[in-house]
């Protein structure tokens, strides 16, 4: 847990470093010259107001920079100009909790759904600012429906059912709300050819045979929204079937008359229902050329006396058209349409947000029960939509819906399943992409679809820091009144350039000004890494914002530095004017030389175990036969015990190949005898390297000594005491081999016996088996004479 912890800080610190260096490098190449400027290129940079900020020969634009890299190049961080974006809470009423049963009842408008209902929000460019909307379906809240019907002839039997439909719906909305109203319109087809019979007899009776219908018409309110059942049942009784040509009918120019003529229809800002009951398709923008009507339908309520008199004159609304007609009027749509056009319906359903579609049984026996059915639908879902947005404005939507759902993207716009009393909540998030031209506030409308209520957005643009409202126009500090001092530096006037707008646009590429960038009188202008602008070197910028040029000449840089282990002076060191100035401690061109002797200091506390020279932290070991980082191992060397075997064997045992030169060649180390081996020196007794030996001499006795150096003394400690191998007992072995050999015989014996007792008993069980299958032959031989004879006495009569 702790290394995937590890990891991951890891991992965001060189994200995060990344991110803040790709930033840094978006201000740099900005090229912003003033404050304003620069805060809109990204939410990360920021502007240094110090006066005395720049450095000989970087441009004006340097100030503008990441946080992080302002305050490394050592900018005051109380000059650093970075104003941040803000929310402010304007109106903020509580939801409404109602309840049916309570007697004191609420109007319409003092009914609260939505939460906050304004905010104002201060955008910076690229710095989104969030904003929680909560929503709470409130209970017994206030419903108009209006029934909008196809009486077209093939409607007859539908009419019928409708005719009691005010008292009965009246008494089911009961059960969801105490404040319901109802009206009824209804429709046929434009009243031109070819979508009617424009003769004379089908102008007063469109339907075929004996029927009886009444002349064509376009739209017609029959009754404006009410809360009288019983006016409804009357009306609609009254109404007669009429009659068209062809199938689709002219249903999409009724209901843009019933969204826009909210004062004849009488819509109140409560939930708004609009039933559109057919058994047909629909005609749509295009189709009146047919009739040759050619002009585009304006949206605009055109009633006279209940009648839509302007059919003959303005084409069909376009899907869209009408998409932004009920959402503007927040009216939602509920298509009751028989069994055949589902198909063309669902699709339409898809287009215009907050509808449904129902099926609608042949004879409309089943509308109320459509009509509550699709209202549960529709009230049980909330959707979010702004409209168009200001340009440059984006809009993210995150919703926490019913048991803490989260649904983001276009799902961050909805929830589902909302029962009454239900709290949604949603947080929306506001982005400008670049500051509007004029600078002006924009309004921003965002409300739930099909619902009267909105939330009002003001939005503010941060386009330029504080301090340059305390701006000095025609300073005298930018070449006496050529520019407006404000945050630091110089705003120049049109037609100036320059740090401090010494120069006219006209004399930038004079010969005169191009000398002065010339360094040691050279051809060379700002060292080819920069621009002479007004006789002064303003040096180019690098991609990578930590890489910059300098100097009066743009001649020095901070990147151009000797290396070592690929990193810039060693990583030990800054690179200033293409010269590494190192840290304390280090050294030479790269910083590559570490002047602390730690790392080259030995076990034994010796400098490279005294086999070599310490130099820039590495021991350099003066015996080329000793390696290693304190000279420590000697692969060629034989060992420190095979080393110094013969001479401790000469001076202790008097014996090795040693022993006729011990004298001269075996006094370079000290002798200590000890009696037991315990006695020896242990390796966590000492504070200096120690090595064990034990080794065989000639008559195959070991003997054990110890070998340490100590304070430049060779030291060996030796046991007195050989240790010899005892020779083997001879008569124990000769016995226990004489027994072997005789117990290896009985055992022989005793397994060829009892292999020998297996082969008799096969071999008889064998003889057995073959015995009894044996088969004799019974015939007599021919030769063959009975030794027996009998006589029969021929007087004999068996008496």
């Amino acid at each position: 847990m702790d290394l995937r912890f590890l990891l991951l800080a890891t991992l965001s610190a060189v994200l995060c470093g990344s991110w803040a260096q790709q930033d840094g490098s978006i201000c740099i190449k900005a090229n912003a010259q003033s404050c304003g400027e620069c805060i809109q290129v990204s939410k990360a940079c920021g502007w240094c107001s110090d006066e005395n900020f720049l450095t000989e020969g970087e441009p004006k634009s340097a100030r503008c920079d990441d946080l992080e890299s302002l305050k490394k190049r050592n900018c005051d961080e109380k000059k650093i100009e970075n104003p941040r974006g803000r929310i402010e809470i304007n109106k903020n009423k509580d939801v409404t909790s109602r309840r049916k049963d309570v007697a004191e009842k609420l109007k319409a408008e003092q009914i609260t759904q939505i939460q906050p209902q304004e905010v104002t929000l201060s955008l910076r460019t690229g710095e989104p600012q969030t904003f929680k909307l909560k929503f709470k379906r409130a209970e017994d809240y206030p419903i108009d429906l209006y029934y909008l019907m196809d009486l077209s002839f093939s409607m007859k039997d539908d009419l019928e059912n409708v005719k009691n439909l005010g008292t009965d719906l009246m008494r089911e909305m009961q059960e969801i709300t105490s404040d319901f109203r109802i009206g009824f319109g209804s429709f046929v087809e434009k009243t031109v050819m070819p979508y009617i019979s424009t003769t004379p007899a089908r102008l007063l009776n469109p339907c075929p045979g004996n029927q009886n219908c009444t002349s064509p018409f376009s739209y017609k309110n029959v009754l404006k929204l009410t809360d009288k059942g019983d006016d409804f049942n009357r009306l609609v009784s009254q109404q007669q079937i009429s009659g068209n040509l062809d199938s689709p009918e002219g249903g999409f120019d009724a209901i843009m008359q019933v969204a826009v003529c909210e004062e004849q229809i009488g819509w109140r800002n409560v939930t708004r229902l609009l039933v559109f009951s057919t058994d047909a398709g629909f005609h749509f923008a295009g189709d009146g050329k047919l009739g040759g009507i050619v002009l585009p339908n304006d949206g605009k309520c055109h009633l006279e006396n209940g009648m839509y008199t302007m059919s003959h004159y303005y084409d069909y609304p376009s899907i869209a058209h009408l998409v932004q007609k009920l959402s503007d009027h927040n009216i939602q749509t509920i298509f009751a349409i028989t069994d055949e056009f589902q198909p063309v319906y669902k699709e339409l359903k898809n287009l215009i947000p907050k509808s449904a579609v129902g099926t609608l049984s042949s004879n409309s026996s089943n509308v109320i029960k459509l009509i509550i059915d699709a209202y549960n639908s529709l009230s049980s879902e909330v959707i979010l939509d702004h409209g168009k947005p200001p340009e440059g404005i984006s809009i993210s939507y995150k919703s926490i819906c019913k048991n803490n759902v989260v649904g983001t993207g276009e799902n961050g716009k909805k929830c589902s399943n909302i029962s009454i009393g239900d709290e949604v909540f949603f947080e929306i998030s506001v982005e400008s992409q670049k500051c509007p031209s004029d600078g002006k506030p924009e309004v921003l409308t965002i409300k739930p679809l099909g619902f009267n209520e909105e939330v009002v957005v003001n939005l503010n643009f941060i386009c330029d820091c504080q301090c340059a409202k305390d701006g000095q126009a025609n300073s005298l500090l930018c070449n006496n009144g050529n520019g407006t001092f404000e945050c630091g530096a110089c705003k120049c006037n049109d037609g100036r350039i320059g740090r401090l707008c010494e120069c006219s646009k006209d004399e930038v590429r004079t010969e005169d000004l191009d000398a002065n960038c010339r360094k040691d009188n050279g051809t060379d202008i700002c060292s080819n890494n920069g621009d002479c602008v007004c006789g002064t070197c303003e040096c180019k910028k690098r991609d990578n914002p930590a890489e910059v040029y300098s100097g009066k000449y743009c001649e020095c840089d901070n990147f151009n530095c000797d290396r070592s282990n690929n990193k810039l002076c060693g990583g030990h060191g800054r690179c200033e004017c293409r010269k590494c100035i190192c840290d304390a401690n280090y050294t030479g061109s790269a910083c590559d030389c570490s002047l602390d002797s730690s790392s080259c200091l030995a076990k034994n506390g010796q400098i490279c175990n005294g086999r070599g020279t310490c130099e820039c932290g590495t021991c350099k070991c003066t015996d080329s036969k000793f390696q290693g980082s304190t000279c420590e191992l000697c692969p060629t060397c034989p060992g420190v015990c095979t080393e110094h075997k013969d001479c401790v064997q000469c001076r202790v045992f008097q014996a090795g190949d040693k022993k006729d030169t011990c004298e001269r060649d075996c006094n370079y180390f000290t002798l200590i005898k000890v009696s037991d081996r315990d006695k020896l020196p242990q390796p966590t007794d000492q504070s200096y390297p120690l090595s064990h030996c034990k080794e065989r001499d000639a008559n195959d006795c070991w003997f054990y000594f110890t070998y340490a150096v100590r304070n430049d003394t060779k030291e060996v400690v030796v046991l007195e005491k050989l240790e010899c191998p005892t020779g083997p007992d001879i008569i124990p072995i000769v016995a226990g081999v004489v027994a072997g050999i005789v117990m290896i015989g009985l055992a022989l014996l005793l397994i060829w016996k009892l292999l020998m007792i297996i082969h008799d008993r096969r071999e008889f069980a064998k003889f057995e088996k073959e015995k009894m299958n044996a088969k004799w032959d019974t015939g007599e031989n021919p030769i063959y004479k009975s030794a027996v004879t009998t006589v029969v006495n021929p007087r004999y009569e068996g008496k």
